[in-house]
């Protein structure tokens, strides 16, 4: 395969079904990307007929209908595609597919959410130690890219209202010292490697408070690369104009 520029694009579409009908097909054919993953599917399989036209397509469905679930459609046949990280207990809501190519892996996660009242907190925990320890494996083999929605405003500058959120899911400091050592094993967050002051740059606001009109929102969707490829970080971008979710689609061009 060599040396490619490739452009990347991730998209919390928070239903499939609905975004269609909100410009993603727009969208998707405009950015032209050579890889698409998409979080919160919110599918089962033969639920959607999807032709996308020169991409392959990968879906992972939860178990439990109209919930979670991941897809990648790719301009660039895979060597290998897995679903899950093959432990039982946490591959049963469809959040990850990894799709394996001659000099890296791509990784397209949606991690679980520690819910109201941080009801799921402790599972969020056994689960980012597991899905810590899976990239560690594969990126033990070949440079590692990782995206999706992970569920984690990482610093301060990540979300408009950190003072009234440090209890919240999402800013917790459990949740964050998670975001923490994933980056020190060995990972960079594409955008504050390049952007590292940038301010109000948000990928989630709340639907309830009309928080996109104000902008009051969260970053929690991600590129995450190993630290050994940051050098080949062209671009990462948010593109907080794409309306269709409450989440909006982030961007990464990288030479790979």
């Amino acid at each position: 395969m060599g040396v490619l520029q490739m452009k990347m694009v991730s998209w919390n579409v928070n239903g499939l079904r609905a975004c269609l009908k909100s410009g993603f097909l727009e969208y998707f054919w405009k950015v032209n990307a050579d890889i698409f993953s998409i979080q919160e599917t919110k599918l089962q399989h033969g639920q959607i007929e999807l032709d996308l036209d020169g991409y392959e397509l990968y879906w992972n469905y939860a178990v439990k209908k109209g919930y979670s679930g991941t897809a990648v459609f790719t301009k660039k046949s895979p060597l290998s595609v897995t679903y899950g990280i093959g432990v039982e207990e946490h591959d049963q809501e469809g959040r990850v597919i990894t799709l394996e190519y001659e000099n890296f892996y791509l990784v397209n996660v949606y991690t679980p959410n520690s819910q109201r009242g941080l009801a799921r907190l402790d599972y969020r925990m056994t689960w980012e130690d597991c899905f810590r320890n899976y990239l560690l494996q594969l990126d033990a083999k070949k440079p590692t890219i990782v995206c999706g929605d992970l569920n984690v405003a990482h610093k301060e500058i990540d979300l408009k209202n950190p003072q009234a959120n440090t209890k919240n899911a999402g800013f917790t400091e459990e949740e964050r010292q998670k975001m923490t050592e994933l980056l020190e094993a060995g990972f960079v967050d594409t955008f504050r490697y390049l952007y590292p002051d940038r301010k109000d740059a948000y990928t989630w606001w709340s639907y309830i408070t009309r928080a996109r009109e104000r902008n009051a929102g969260w970053r929690i969707d991600y590129f995450i690369v190993s630290e050994r490829i940051k050098n080949k970080i062209i671009e990462a971008e948010i593109h907080s104009e794409i309306l269709g979710s409450d989440h909006c689609p982030v961007a990464l061009e990288i030479e790979i």
